[in-house]
């Protein structure tokens, strides 16, 4: 599972780190059983690490937080929420277009796929990075947890002032690290038609709650260029 090629700056230092460990040793070991015993697992190998791939530590702006891949065929490529040009868009992605172009006046896209936030330093980061075949969350508690949570920490750490967009309670939990004397995190609802519309006591409702402007309306007081959410 040596990844350490794909990526640049301190991403390359942070993979090599975090690669001697033994959890990462005991993980790299159960999915070689896992794929040895015939199960499908998605992404495939060469697309697990594409979130680090494509956005630099020292390009991070914005991190939008998902919990797990997509389980079904075709669909993850390695950053969260979104899905390959050609596959047809998940429900909770349709409805992250639906409030940008309420928030923005942004046309939603033809396709999923977020490959342009990406490059543009929006870390798309599920905190598990693999799912076997069908299987939501089947790969959750194997060590996945805790090398995203080592990046997060070194975002936390290195970086000076970043978004995090904190969609659902599995965000919110994950993002209780961030020091938000520096950084900011902007919490709402998941936007699962589940859950897109509903409020809690300490987070907005995904739907209305214009997290897109206000994740560049911070930027730009921390004089940070905002993030160009147009996808072509």
């Amino acid at each position: 599972m040596s990844a350490i090629d794909q990526v640049t700056g301190y991403w390359k230092t942070f993979f090599a780190e975090q690669l001697e460990q033994d959890y990462m040793k005991v993980l790299s070991q159960f999915l070689r059983e896992q794929k040895q015993q015939g199960q499908v697992i998605y992404p495939a190998s060469d697309n697990i690490f594409k979130a680090f791939e494509w956005t630099p530590l020292e390009q991070v702006k914005v991190v939008i937080i998902g919990q797990d891949p997509y389980h079904g065929p075709g669909q993850a490529h390695g950053l969260s929420f979104s899905v390959p040009a050609g596959v047809d868009q998940p429900p909770s992605l349709k409805n992250i277009f639906k409030e940008l172009n309420r928030d923005l006046g942004i046309t939603a896209p033809n396709h999923g796929c977020l490959e342009a936030w990406a490059k543009r330093g929006v870390l798309l980061l599920n905190s598990v990075l693999t799912v076997p075949d069908g299987a939501a969350g089947g790969h959750q508690k194997k060590g996945w947890e805790q090398f995203t949570n080592a990046a997060l920490q070194a975002i936390n750490d290195r970086c000076d002032h970043v978004v995090f967009l904190s969609w659902g309670r599995f965000a919110h939990g994950v993002c209780e690290q961030i020091d938000v004397n520096k950084h900011a995190v902007i919490k709402t609802s998941h936007p699962s038609p589940l859950g897109a519309n509903r409020a809690g006591k300490d987070f907005a409702s995904f739907v209305g709650s214009g997290c897109f402007s206000q994740a560049n309306r911070w930027l730009m007081e921390q004089q940070i260029a905002p993030v160009n959410w147009q996808i072509d």
